[in-house]
């Protein structure tokens, strides 16, 4: 398609490519979103850095990472049952405004030099329980605010803000907080959340239809729906696996950035790569056809970046930090071609009933990544972050190749018509 340089044509020639950016209302929740998605980054980097100068111990990020993760899988299950019962947006409204009071007053402990770790774990635990209601209903808002033939667009949109942020937000955190202290992103993330508060209050959206159900039935709805549809079941399966074993290593990175002698600009930068490689992934896989071979693409995606994951970890081992550099943008990079193929299917095969809860579950595995660092924590306590790595890459390694070789209905994912 050819773009013009003049703004107005420019403009309309987005549109066309992402119509979901036509519709006002969705355009202020996106747009929004790169506030407290970008705030969600900072938090991250901001906890696991000030654990790490507060301790020194790979077993406390870990532990950071249980508290951060635990609590949001546990009320991610309802918090779907939530989203599709009551008001979507009055949801985000409360969570994004207790989230910013929480991230003020991590902020001023740390500002007044009052922090402990138990500071940093108790606001992190309630930080997750909260975004264990926040999550599902950011996924299944956005249909809401679209017309049907828009929504794979906004999928699209919605995936680049998680992987824009990741890019950009780490490397700048990373530079404040040699240049300040990690106050000042927490002050930056409470900004970010009041942001999407201040936003979220100006959309409206149609209320959901009354239910006769319980909460826990509809709870039930949705786990037996994951369960009795065979592609659910083991996508989501996967991603909760991948999330554990292999994607856990970012929660102890910073155990990696002090063995190769690096400083919290460079633990910015790493973290910052993992965005880059995901942001060209989700590009390289958006240009892909429905009737490409995408299951192939996706275990080989998923492969490659657990060869890419051992190689960071024999160049951190050197101490060669660029080479680390490449090694995490390769496993990012090659990571996102699962996640993209896999979230598409199943937002688009997910029925609009059910939406809140099924992709709430779905969402509730990108909390298995800090628990896996707990994991990680101990057996970097016991043999070495490297050898830990490691063990849990080959143990996903092995999983990878056994449900390649059983399930040929994953295997042949994009040889039939989707429906």
């Amino acid at each position: 398609m050819h773009l013009s340089l003049k703004p107005a044509a420019l403009a309309q020639q987005v549109v066309e490519r992402y119509p979901a950016l036509a519709s006002p209302a969705y355009r202020r929740f996106w747009l929004a979103s790169f506030a407290s998605v970008g705030a969600t980054r900072l938090i991250t980097l901001g906890q696991g850095w000030l654990i790490f100068e507060l301790t020194g111990s790979a077993l406390q990020l870990g532990i950071l990472g249980a508290a951060a993760s635990l609590p949001n899988i546990f009320m991610t299950l309802f918090g779907g049952v939530v989203a599709d019962r009551f008001d979507k947006r009055q949801i985000l409204r409360i969570t994004s405004a207790s989230i910013a009071i929480l991230l003020l007053a991590l902020a001023l402990l740390d500002a007044f030099e009052l922090v402990q770790v138990w500071h940093v774990v108790t606001i992190a635990a309630l930080i997750s329980l909260i975004t264990g209601l926040d999550w599902p209903a950011r996924e299944a808002i956005y249909p809401k605010l679209i017309a049907r033939p828009a929504f794979m667009s906004a999928v699209a949109l919605n995936s680049f803000t998680w992987q824009a942020t990741r890019m950009a937000v780490p490397a700048l955190g990373g530079i404040l907080i040699s240049l300040t202290d990690t106050w000042v992103v927490f002050a930056l993330s409470a900004a970010g959340f009041a942001i999407m508060f201040i936003v979220i209050s100006g959309i409206h959206i149609e209320l959901p239809e009354p239910t006769v159900h319980s909460a826990v039935e509809q709870l039930q709805q949705g786990l037996v729906f994951i369960w009795q549809t065979p592609l659910f079941r083991w996508l989501i399966g996967l991603t909760f696996v991948g999330m554990f074993l292999a994607n856990s290593y970012i929660q102890i990175l910073p155990v990696f950035v002090g063995l190769m002698g690096s400083s919290e600009q460079g633990y910015g930068y790493l973290l910052s790569a993992t965005g880059v490689g995901s942001i060209l992934g989700t590009l390289l896989v958006g240009g892909l056809d429905h009737d490409k071979p995408l299951g192939r693409y996706m275990f080989a995606g998923t492969a490659l970046s657990v060869v890419a994951l051992m190689g960071f970890v024999f160049a951190t081992s050197y101490g060669n930090f660029l080479l680390a550099l490449v090694a995490v943008f390769f496993v990012a990079l090659c990571g996102s071609v699962y996640l993209v193929i896999s979230v598409t299917i199943l937002q688009m095969r997910v029925p609009d009933e059910l939406r809140g809860r099924v992709m709430g579950i779905h969402t509730s595995g990108y909390s298995l990544m800090s628990l896996g660092g707990l994991l990680l924590g101990y057996l970097a306590q016991a043999i070495g972050p490297g050898n830990a790595v490691l063990m849990s890459a080959g143990l996903y390694g092995v999983i990878l190749l056994v449900v390649w070789l059983t399930r040929a209905d994953l295997r042949g994912i994009g040889h039939q018509p989707e429906t």
